[in-house]
């Protein structure tokens, strides 16, 4: 009894003393850490994606020195010391390893804690984001239903962000909610333990891989889409257009890390917003040419799957939720951040696309911009090309850090891409400059931009967005849950589920009849 006594007075005080150091890094750190924090994020937030790991290595490895510091060595024993353990569990397994500790440590000192108003910003970046621009072309083929799935997939994704988070947590001896996993992979290796302790986080890091370079796929196809419709009077086809935008991005090859681009981040995100803003302008200018007429309450049965993906990719954000809520000042307020991001999302982006099909109904285009006129198209349309080509780096960067953590380590399938001091080899640089070819030749061959978002969408967006996060809940949590937190768990993975399937069929026949028929891009 003693014993255990002393071993939770040792935890409250190393727990206080971690908190104030903290604290003390935090205020060191100052503002240039926070405004590399806020830079550091687009409007598809995908820096946090690659972050997570990180951050989980380096948490666990602090967490199981402290637990070797306490026992110095003893066997753990006792009904209180056994529910200690059951929260270190999966701490071995992660532990932090030499090569990622000094990373981890900088990362944890450049990041401060953030408010919730900040929290709430880097959300809207990741659900406010160039790929509004598709969302007219959704209500083109949906109609009234089109807008009723705006704010259904709102009020769903809304929804499975807060049982994400909450899967990140378990009950203590003393009936407290500790956080004991720190971001998606390990939800998910968490449900597949003991049997396939891993096996989840494969799962994840493979639609999150898909998902990343999709993305950078699109950035390239709405670059050689957006400069094609602005100068149709040049002899340059859109797959021209999408090459000499490719050249521009091959310096991302070269990256070590976010600093040289994050600074552009604010900027770009504040001048997409204009530029809605200017879209919008445009069609109220014209509301007394607006085609209610031609806003159906039928649906296009084959294209309109398509835009159930094209609506969910728009509001994919759950692959960086874990490291946002574990960054907040206020983890408590993460609930209510996520309610009135997504309703101010649901607003603007039913708004948004609305008045744009009413301006252009029959003749509205995948790119909204495109039905600009000419001048305007122009000057927008090269403002987005430039913010598609400084997005770019963003998800590029996080998708060849989960390729190097997953492949090319010790300890994987192949040998590490690094060579001393963390230089990157030349076989290496080889692999990400083919990446970023493995993009432009996509670009090339399926340069549809609502097809590849709608494909994208019911592949990896319903997945992370619907699925996995009412599976995990369920696994995690069902002797918690009440019977409506289990109807809407269900309700959403059966729904998700026939989306996504429907979805994926219909965007492969859309694909299919695209190269079948050479429609144009």
């Amino acid at each position: 009894m003693a014993h255990l006594i002393r071993h939770k007075i040792s935890n409250k005080i190393t727990n206080a003393m971690n908190t104030a150091t903290n604290k003390s890094q935090a205020k060191v750190s100052g503002v240039f850490a926070r405004m590399g924090f806020q830079a550091a994020t687009d409007e598809e937030a995908l820096g946090f994606a690659e972050c997570d790991d990180l951050d989980y290595d380096y948490r666990q490895g602090m967490r199981m020195d402290v637990l070797q510091t306490e026992d110095g060595g003893e066997d753990m024993t006792g009904d209180g010391l056994e529910g200690d353990s059951h929260y270190q569990r999966d701490g071995p397994r992660h532990r932090s390893s030499v090569k990622s500790g000094a990373a981890c440590e900088e990362l944890e000192q450049d990041k401060p804690k953030i408010t919730a108003w900040e929290a709430g910003w880097n959300v809207t970046n990741a659900i406010q984001g160039m790929f509004v621009l598709g969302l007219p072309y959704a209500i083109l083929h949906g109609g009234y239903l089109g807008l009723f799935l705006i704010i259904f997939a709102a009020v769903v994704c809304c929804y499975t962000g807060k049982i994400l988070i909450a899967c990140l947590y378990e009950e203590n001896e003393d009936g407290e909610l500790v956080r004991v996993r720190d971001s998606y992979v390990d939800i998910a290796n968490a449900c597949c333990a003991p049997r396939f302790p891993t096996l989840g986080g494969h799962v994840v890091n493979v639609a999150q891989i898909i998902e990343l370079v999709m993305t950078c796929i699109l950035y390239v196809v709405v670059s050689g889409n957006l400069m094609y419709n602005s100068f149709p009077g040049l002899p340059v086809s859109q797959k021209a257009w999408s090459v000499m935008c490719t050249v521009a991005l091959l310096p991302c090859a070269f990256l070590k890390d976010l600093k040289s681009v994050s600074k552009f981040s604010l900027l770009c995100t504040l001048a997409h917003f204009v530029i809605n803003i200017v879209v919008i302008a445009y069609c109220l200018s014209r509301a007394h040419d607006w085609a209610w007429e031609k806003v159906k309450f039928y649906i296009d049965v084959k294209k309109f799957p398509i835009s159930i993906g094209i609506i969910v990719f728009s509001y994919t954000s759950q692959i960086f939720l874990p490291s946002l809520e574990g960054n907040m000042q206020k983890p408590s307020e993460f609930h209510c951040m996520m309610d009135w991001t997504h309703i101010a999302a649901c607003v603007l982006k039913g708004l948004f696309a609305l008045v744009a099909y009413l301006t252009w109904a029959d003749d509205t285009k995948e790119v909204i911009t495109d039905n600009l006129p000419g001048g305007i198209r122009a000057v927008v349309n090269i403002f987005l090309v430039a913010k598609a080509l400084l997005s770019y780096p963003l998800p590029f960067f996080a998708a060849v850090e989960v390729f190097e953590k997953s492949f090319f380590q010790e300890g994987t399938i192949f040998p590490d891409c690094y060579g001393p001091g963390r230089k990157l080899k030349s076989w290496g640089l080889g692999l990400r400059i083919a990446l970023v070819v493995f993009t432009l030749m996509m670009a090339i061959f399926v340069p549809h931009f609502a097809l590849l978002m709608g494909l994208t969408g019911s592949l990896t967006g319903a997945g992370l967005c619907f699925l996995l996060p009412s599976l995990f809940h369920l696994k995690l949590l069902w002797r918690k849950l009440l019977w409506h937190h289990v109807f809407f768990d269900v309700s959403i993975f059966v729904i998700g589920g026939i989306c996504s399937v429907s979805g994926f069929i219909h965007s492969i026949e859309g694909l299919i009849e695209a190269f079948k028929y050479n429609l144009p891009d």
